[in-house]
């Protein structure tokens, strides 16, 4: 199903930059204002300025961020900043991190994918998306010609299609070995042996692919193609813009991790919040946990224990600004089905992230799609700890913790063809940006 190609990628030059820390970065939807000036002040050649470029006050149609970068990226590689490889590659990837009591590695393959509609059922989303930030990225797309930062998907792996790249380098000393600035150590191979091209080809035939992340990117390279189509009388199926650079994991990789979305929420003050969760009672059974100052913290962890034991039972945690008390909210059997059963697909019933949008911020709440979409209004953070944080900071009125999706409800819903409310998942870590990249002019 999948056509998995190589592809002669654009990196840094070790003779240039001997250090890739100093100038990749996580991909530019992670990346904080603060972390954008950090990553500009680092190095003088980092991705930043490619992928998230500062504006100006000056910014005009032909002087911006994006012309700017496509400016960087052509005197990046006439300087030998940059380099393309003379062979076609494959790329193994390897990050491993500090994780629980220990540390966990994960493997993907960068490669060239074809770009497929997804009625095609070929590449499937998750996930829905924002038109602003499709618009944003093609015009960068447009004046750049190349992809930056692989989206990254995930594909069923009963052949272990990944150890045929591990046996390929065996103990080959990586091409590019780095620890970043959260202390995650990464390793990059180029697999130039057209017997493992072919090898990893047909292994993935088969495969369809759900994307994991960067759902954006993935539809603006498809825009991207669609508008090149129209307006270059030259563009061929042989194209390069035919072509999208993809991070590819196995979902059986141990090192697959998917990170809870907790949403923040502003305008839900203390009486909003309790009228809603005294309508909510009709939906589900909730357990409070009041503290004190001095009990904060035992009952804190008491609570959050709880939210994870009852992670089969859909549950939702729940702390509102100026009430010295943890909610949880355990769904009742049927509720779901009993609200939304000739609506919502099973599938999607089963979601964590559905009975919040739908049940809670949408039934219970009474938000309508504006205001889902406002995202002046929400907040998304990981850990709970700073979620429940930016509720006594003020920053935030409620915060709802979730459980993290799993991998399965994930492959459920593409396979299905359905998608889930933004900001479902959260795969941790990121794929690195700047570790290759994927020129897209004929």
């Amino acid at each position: 199903m999948a056509t998995v190609l190589p592809f002669k990628g654009i990196l840094y030059n070790p003779e240039t930059i001997p250090d890739s820390a100093e100038v990749t970065s996580p991909p530019y939807d992670v990346i904080s204002p603060e972390a954008q000036a950090a990553f500009h002040q680092r190095h003088p050649n980092n991705i930043i300025r490619l992928i998230l470029g500062a504006p100006a006050p000056s910014d005009t149609p032909d002087n911006n961020p994006h012309t700017r970068s496509a400016a960087f990226f052509q005197e990046w590689l006439k300087q030998g900043v940059l380099k393309q490889d003379d062979q076609p590659a494959l790329y193994l990837k390897a990050i491993t991190w500090p994780w629980k009591n220990g540390s966990i590695t994960r493997y993907g393959l960068i490669a060239r994918i074809k770009i497929e509609e997804f009625e095609k059922k070929i590449i499937l989303p998750h996930e829905k998306t924002f038109s602003r930030v499709r618009s944003e990225r093609l015009e960068l797309l447009k004046a750049t010609h190349c992809n930056y930062c692989p989206v990254f998907a995930i594909y069923p792996d009963e052949h272990n299609i990944v150890k045929i790249l591990e046996n390929s380098v065996d103990k080959a000393r990586p091409d590019v070995d780095f620890v970043d600035e959260e202390g995650h150590h990464h390793q990059f191979w180029r697999i130039s042996d057209p017997a493992v091209h072919d090898q990893v080809a047909a292994g993935m035939a088969d495969k369809p692919l759900v994307i994991a992340d960067g759902h954006h990117r993935y539809e603006t390279a498809l825009n991207y193609r669609n508008y090149l189509r129209e307006t270059d009388p030259l563009f061929t199926d042989q194209h390069p813009a035919n072509d999208v650079m993809m991070y590819l994991c196995s979902m059986s990789d141990p090192g697959l991790i998917i990170l809870p979305a907790h949403r923040l929420v502003r305008e839900v003050g203390p009486e909003v919040l309790k009228t809603a969760l005294d309508r909510a009672r009709s939906f589900f059974d909730i357990a409070d946990y009041p503290f004190t100052p001095d009990t904060r913290k035992a009952v804190e962890e008491k609570f959050l224990e709880a939210l994870t034991q009852h992670a089969k039972n859909q549950a939702i945690g729940v702390y509102g600004r100026g009430a010295p008390v943890f909610h949880l909210l355990t769904l009742k059997p049927g509720a779901m089905n009993a609200e939304f059963g000739d609506a919502l697909d099973p599938a999607l019933q089963e979601l964590d992230v559905t009975v919040l949008t739908r049940l809670v911020f949408m039934r219970i709440l009474g938000f309508d799609q504006a205001r889902l979409d406002d995202a002046t209004k929400f907040g998304y953070v990981t850990d709970a700890g700073e979620a429940l944080a930016a509720i006594d900071s003020g920053e935030f009125d409620a915060a709802f913790l979730l459980n993290p999706t799993r991998i399965d409800q994930v492959a459920e819903v593409a396979q299905k063809g359905l998608t889930m409310p933004r900001k479902s998942t959260y795969f941790y870590p990121k794929v690195r940006s700047g570790l290759v990249m994927n020129i897209l002019k004929a």
